[in-house]
């Protein structure tokens, strides 16, 4: 009887060890949350950040990369030279390096990848990016050679940019939903309407980074409301970017939750059609301009989380001057412009706005600031990404619009033609020029501060504010990046606390 209650105890010791050794056990497996899923998981043909959020530097990898500082780092190539003229790039790149379906990476794949890019057919984003590139060139299978066409002072840190990753030949065409990469997940499933599944790759190539989990669910849940109960109950790990300001504070006092407030990218910028009447009249729009109060929109839109703008540029940028001063809120000076402009009694127009809380949100403050000068503005709702990529974007189909531009140094844009601003500045042009031709960080420096102050002073946009990074996540989650140089969800370094 002494054996056996023995024995009890002794089953019962083991079975108590057995589940303390359970509970320190850190965990492998980690549930992310966003607010969108993405329409396909390619980030190299389609430029809805949401696509990167899944899969940059998670399945896939580039010549270089972006790190959490925002600073170029080697990757897939583990080194580079520059010719003292600008216009020859030659890489050398990492060995031993294979893709998810076990097909090598070489200086042929690295080449093929850059020259689905650049081709004629190409539906990258990012196309613009390789314009410079004249001719590549592959020595042996370690090394590729860029030639260039003109210097291209961001071509390093282009080449690290989502739409810039290093793609397999053969499975390339079905990476929308398939994708195959060469980073530390692999793809699993994409359950559409809930979540895209990624398992550790075994295999990577970078045995400098101790990948820590196992499994990673990104979960898409867009109401925030939702967001917030799935945080609490546990059903969601982390919520990077949290979509709701007005429902930080309910977190306050929970011992399991944590929230961190870091800094993105984000420019909210309300867009004009600068070829339509009346926004084609610089005065119509620096009117607008003034009757907006920044503070206010911040408040309405974000619940006072934000950072105002004067330009397309944000305080982390290299060369970042405020121009919030430029035309600074004045509805008496809003009016007197627009009657010089020819509407003494304003104008209606119409604002197509995406269904995100802050784009709905920031379109009724300006609606009732509009309204103060005696200009009528209309809010038509539209389906973000499907609806606004065709009929703004690509369409230019709008009078003024709303949204979030989320990649970082991306003044550019305002040189592109077509591009849906519809904004042509030959002098403005002529400085991103400029920029590209240096290699030297002060002069690009000074020339980006140039640009800044011409789209302050001709408004072809409302520069509204940066948006914050607001994550919340399990206080035990580490290794999620607080600031977000680029939009990204990185888990190489994600682990749980042990």
């Amino acid at each position: 009887m002494l054996k056996s209650a023995a024995f009890g105890l002794a089953m019962i010791a083991g079975l108590l060890l057995h589940e303390t050794d359970a509970q320190a056990a850190p965990k492998t497996a980690i549930t992310v949350g966003m607010a969108i899923e993405p329409a396909g998981l390619d980030p190299t043909v389609a430029a809805p950040v949401a696509i990167g959020q899944v899969t940059w530097q998670n399945i896939f990898e580039g010549l270089t990369t972006i790190d959490k500082a925002g600073k170029v780092q080697p990757q897939l190539a583990e080194s580079w030279q520059i010719s003292p003229d600008g216009l020859t790039y030659t890489f050398k790149l990492r060995q031993g390096v294979t893709f998810h379906n076990g097909v090598a990476f070489d200086s042929s794949v690295a080449k093929f990848s850059i020259d689905r890019a650049r081709g004629a057919d190409s539906v990258n984003p990012q196309k613009r990016y390789f314009a410079s590139i004249d001719t590549i060139e592959t020595p042996d299978a370690s090394t590729l050679v860029l030639r260039l066409k003109q210097p291209a002072g961001s071509l390093l840190y282009w080449l690290g940019w989502p739409s810039s990753s290093i793609v397999e030949p053969k499975s390339a065409a079905d990476n929308k939903t398939t994708p195959v990469g060469t980073g530390p997940f692999r793809f699993v499933n994409w359950a559409k309407g809930s979540k895209v599944d990624l398992a550790k790759n075994p295999d990577y190539w970078n045995k400098g980074v101790p990948v820590k989990l196992d499994t990673a669910a990104f979960r898409f849940i867009s109401d925030p409301q939702a967001q917030a109960a799935a945080l609490k109950a546990g059903d969601v790990d982390a919520f990077p970017e949290f979509g709701a300001p007005e429902l930080i504070k309910s977190f306050e006092g929970d011992k399991r939750l944590t929230t961190v407030i870091g800094n993105t990218e984000l420019k909210v910028v309300a867009g004009m059609n600068n070829t339509r009447k009346p926004f084609s009249d610089r005065r119509v729009r620096q009117a607008l301009m003034m009757a907006v109060d920044r503070a206010t929109v911040i408040e309405g839109a974000w619940s006072g989380f934000g950072t105002p703008i004067g330009s397309h540029y944000t305080p982390n940028d290299r060369g970042y001057r405020d121009l919030t001063g430029v035309y600074p809120y004045d509805a008496g000076k809003a009016k007197a412009l627009l009657a010089e402009a020819g509407y003494p009694n304003g104008f209606t127009f119409t604002i197509k706005a995406p269904q995100m809380a802050y784009a709905q949100r920031t379109s009724q403050v300006l609606q009732a600031m509009f309204a103060e000068i005696g200009v009528t503005m209309n809010i038509e709702t539209t389906e973000f990404p499907a609806k606004w990529v065709a009929d703004v974007l690509k369409a230019a189909d709008y009078d003024m619009t709303i949204v979030a531009h989320a990649e970082p140094m991306d003044i550019d844009i305002y040189a592109r033609d077509p591009y849906y601003f519809n904004y042509r500045n030959p002098a403005f042009n002529d400085l991103l020029k400029k920029v590209e031709a240096t290699s030297d960080p002060a002069e690009q420096e000074k020339l980006y501060g140039e640009a800044q102050t011409i789209l302050a002073d001709d408004v072809p946009a409302l520069y509204l504010f940066v948006m914050p990074k607001l994550g919340v996540w399990d206080g035990k989650v580490k290794g999620l990046w607080e600031n977000e140089p680029i939009p990204s969800n990185v888990l190489t370094d994600v682990h749980w606390e042990e």
